[in-house]
């Protein structure tokens, strides 16, 4: 009697496929839960700390907005805000609205860290177990030339082992995908606050 699938004997017998698509798996979980961590209250904080710092603008207290952004470096907004305000006195309104450009570019890549392998994940995942898939079905219809004997019988078991690669791929990659494109519109989004709260801040250090 066939007995039914067992998930370690299939993970063992794929592992050319199976192995590095449980190894990608394990790493964008890691990379999700990092780039989770790490873009937290970005959007609050930015929205309180460039409500904060417009009073000591307008009054022309640039010492003191400086310090409050420094209070909140870890937020990539703060940082765009204190290299806004440290920088205006140096140069005119144009000088540093292009500044502040490259420092929202600088953010916005630091943001982007490791999403890079999230891509890389969604695309290759797939052809990863499609492989597995594919030498599966090839060992399938070898054992059925040694044994000899036709039927479907004989290579069914090892088609659905084989299938057990592909279903694997297309699981990591469409998990990879969902949080690559959701970190992405965040960071986008993220990127538009950033542009508006500097204008309003330049608009308010140039009054």
């Amino acid at each position: 009697m066939q007995q039914g699938l067992n998930l370690l004997d299939i993970i063992h017998k794929g592992a050319i496929a199976t192995y590095p698509l449980i190894v990608m798996s394990v790493v964008s979980v890691a990379v999700i839960l990092e780039r989770f961590w790490s873009l937290r209250n970005i959007g609050a904080i930015t929205l309180r700390l460039s409500e904060s710092i417009m009073d000591p603008i307008s009054k022309g207290q640039k010492d003191l907005a400086l310090a409050m952004c420094r209070q909140n470096s870890q937020c990539p907004g703060a940082r765009i805000f204190m290299n806004v305000i440290s920088r205006y006195a140096a140069g005119n309104f144009e000088t540093v609205s292009v500044l502040a450009a490259e420092a929202m570019f600088e953010e916005a890549q630091k943001m982007r860290k490791h999403l890079w392998i999230l891509g890389t994940v969604a695309s290759s995942a797939p052809f990863i177990g499609l492989l597995g898939t594919v030498i599966g079905i090839i060992k399938s219809f070898e054992s059925m030339a040694i044994v000899g004997t036709g039927g479907f019988s004989v290579v069914a078991a090892g088609i659905s082992e084989a299938l057990v690669a592909t279903a694997l791929g297309l699981g990591v990659a469409i998990i990879a995908l969902i949080f690559y494109n959701y970190f992405q519109t965040r960071i986008g989004n993220l990127n538009g606050l950033f542009r508006i709260q500097v204008a309003k801040i330049l608009q308010k250090i140039n009054q």
